[in-house]
């Protein structure tokens, strides 16, 4: 009785055919319910000395399929394979084995549960996204249901990953999982062609970008892995502190953070100002234009200054799991672009950009991938639903055009055609702590952090800041990347 969750087969449940579903969801019942019988009886009778290995590894794999099932009942967009699962799951804890719960209270620890769309949504559009993405992992993982909050973009990333992961491409797919798990390319004795090692620069981007999505928006580990759930019974109170560090307390604690009581109404200010400022700088702009020799001085005085923006040491940031031991360089991990006293670089778009370059480079040699990541990139940056907290019809490219712009300047990329002046205007102290964060130390990004910054927005909004952060990091590793790869060509 060593099997465990590889003997059932879970594709079944992935068919939009019910009785196909259907049929999948009998065979995992018989057995779930025959390996649950096995361990019942072992419990009625002596054990022998030999027996206690085999039991330990039996009731391991009865387990691991106990988990996949809760998730299955949490997590799945077709309703009949949500209720057959718990059924399950209710099954066996009859038969006297213990069953797990969920950890945390949804997908996200930053964003209440309840703010965040349910599987079982009944809208049509996001039953097909959801279904999809389901049919392609055998899950909906937390990410998708936190990047919901933005269907056109989910659509997008969803159809980018899987070509980068699943469809024809120079590397073979063993390749390509390792370079997303390790997030690092190992020297091998064969040289790599061009093709390949686009194809590993994109891979590698990719899931640098998705390290800060899965950290910036305090995304929780998956319900059937280590840490998103437990055997254990609840407390005799029911009281989790993970209620208060997910956000499902009362609007009273809600105005509490790091630095004291906030009120709604200085959050308010705080939007009408930022409103206030965006009027008066397109005014400005209207006006007047700086010259080519001033928005360059703006250039390197934002760029100097964001040496000095750190991500703070925080108590609340959540125990990773040590990777160390995978690295021969134990000293691996960020360093700043800009080092004080050192001339920092400038990279001019102008002289080579994503759009007359970087795009063209990809689909030669890695031909269709560049179109999807060059159409995820401008959905991205222009997404808006023209509202900031409360307001509604409101232009807001000025301030995406900032964030995505901080965050290049950040990496020495100027835009000649920009003003750097906006960037103080429009992103304050906070906020730029927690964007330094997310794009290089994502580790290190807290719920404090996250609170900390446009206090009055919607968490849809904060998910949408995210996306630019993401994304704009992505275009800038991308753009050296790309520009050294070709310097070698030519």
């Amino acid at each position: 009785m060593a099997e465990g969750e590889n003997e059932v087969r879970w594709d079944g449940l992935c068919s939009r055919d019910s009785t196909t579903r259907e049929t999948a969801l009998e065979n995992i019942k018989q057995t779930v319910l025959r390996k649950t019988e096995y361990l019942r009886s072992v419990k009625e009778t002596p054990l022998r000395p030999s027996d206690g290995l085999s039991n330990a590894v039996s009731l391991d794999g009865l387990n691991k399929l106990l988990a996949h099932l809760l998730m299955l009942s949490k997590r799945c967009p077709f309703k009949d394979v949500r209720e057959k699962s718990e059924f399950i799951l209710k099954s066996v804890q009859e038969l006297g084995i213990r069953i797990p719960r969920p950890l945390g209270h949804g997908p996200s620890r930053f964003i209440p549960e309840k703010e965040i769309l349910q599987v079982g949504s009944e809208d049509t559009q996001m039953h097909t996204l959801f279904a999809d993405s389901f049919a392609a992992l055998g899950r909906l993982d937390n990410i998708t249901l936190v990047m919901v909050f933005h269907p056109q973009y989910l659509e997008s990333f969803l159809k980018t990953q899987h070509y980068l992961l699943q469809m024809d491409g120079p590397l073979p797919l063993h390749y390509r999982h390792y370079i997303g798990i390790m997030g690092l390319l190992k020297a091998e004795e064969h040289s790599w062609s061009l093709a390949e090692l686009v194809h590993a620069v994109v891979l590698l981007t990719h899931y640098h970008s998705l390290a800060s999505f899965t950290f910036g928006c305090g995304i929780s580990p998956e319900i059937h892995c280590d840490g998103g759930h437990t055997f254990r019974p609840p407390s005799v109170s029911n009281y989790c502190i993970c209620d208060i560090t997910n956000g499902n307390h009362s609007v009273d604690e809600m105005q509490v953070n790091s630095a004291g009581n906030v009120s709604v109404s200085d959050s308010f200010f705080e939007v009408e100002a930022l409103m206030e400022k965006m009027r008066q700088l397109q005014e400005c702009r209207d006006e007047e234009e700086a010259s080519q020799e001033e928005m360059a001085s703006r250039f390197e005085i934002e760029k100097r200054e964001s040496m000095f923006v750190f991500s703070s040491d925080d108590e609340e940031v959540t125990p990773a799991r040590d990777v160390s031991r995978h690295f021969e360089d134990t000293s691996y991990g960020y360093k700043d672009f800009s080092r004080h006293g050192m001339h920092v670089p400038t990279f001019r778009v102008q002289d080579y950009c994503w759009e007359d370059h970087g795009y063209s480079l990809v689909n030669r040699l890695y031909p269709d991938v560049g179109q999807l990541i060059d159409e995820k990139f401008h959905i991205a940056y222009n997404l808006t639903y023209n509202t900031m907290a409360m307001h509604k019809d409101v232009d807001t490219s000025m301030l995406r055009r900032a964030i995505w712009n901080y965050i290049h300047c950040m990496f020495g990329i100027r835009y000649d055609d920009y003003d750097y002046g906006e960037i103080n205007q429009l992103l304050d102290r906070s906020f730029k702590v927690y964007i330094k964060t997310v794009v290089c130390t994502p580790e290190k990004v807290t719920k404090r952090m996250y609170d900390s910054f446009w206090r009055q927005f919607k968490h849809s909004e904060k998910v949408h800041v995210n996306l630019l952060l993401i994304e704009a990091r992505m275009q800038a590793e991308l753009l050296y990347a790309l520009r050294a790869i070709t310097r070698y060509m030519t």
